[in-house]
């Protein structure tokens, strides 16, 4: 195994911090959300399709599954320019606009599935769209969300280990 050393202070790039326990303890847990996205998600989407197509026929299916794409794009689109007007407003009033970056990741894995074919992701996708649903996942994500070595020139501590959790309470106001 190689081994190197880094010295961390204010100028070391948050990739560079070496990040303890990074693949052992969540690796299966990772293997299965991969299984889960790449294995069982387009087998269903294949049923769904076919099954929706034997009762409604193909050309309405495609049809269907064009217009929800369509929809999906537009209501993307407003949903977007939403989230980066905000964000540039708490920019400017020097707050870092967290929640509304985790809200555009959000917006961009919504668009994505929204373009990909099929009646599940186009639910996920729409889903994704919902202010509400939108901001509690992008909450639940940046609560979960560990600070590493040095953020805006100060360091970030923890209770007995390097990193702390984030507080995004003010985030919320």
């Amino acid at each position: 195994a190689i081994r190197c050393t880094v010295e961390i202070d204010e100028t070391t790039p948050m990739f560079l911090i070496p990040c303890q326990n990074w693949a052992g303890e969540n690796e299966m847990t990772t293997v299965r959300y991969l299984f889960l996205i790449f294995v069982i998600v387009p087998v269903l989407e294949m049923w769904l399709l076919i099954t929706v197509g034997s009762q409604i026929g193909a050309l309405p299916t495609i049809g269907l599954v064009l217009l929800t794409a369509f929809v999906g794009v537009n209501l993307l689109r407003y949903q977007g320019f939403d989230t980066l007007w905000r964000g540039q407003r708490k920019f400017a009033e020097g707050q870092l606009p967290a929640q509304e970056i985790a809200e555009g990741i959000i917006l961009a894995v919504s668009g994505a599935l929204l373009l990909t074919p099929g009646f599940v992701t186009d639910g996920i996708g729409f889903a994704g769209l919902i202010p509400m649903v939108r901001g509690a996942v992008a909450r639940l994500v940046l609560n979960r969300m560990v600070v590493s070595g040095v953020a805006m020139g100060s360091v970030t501590m923890g209770s007995g280990h390097r990193g702390g959790r984030v507080d995004h309470s003010a985030a919320d106001g």
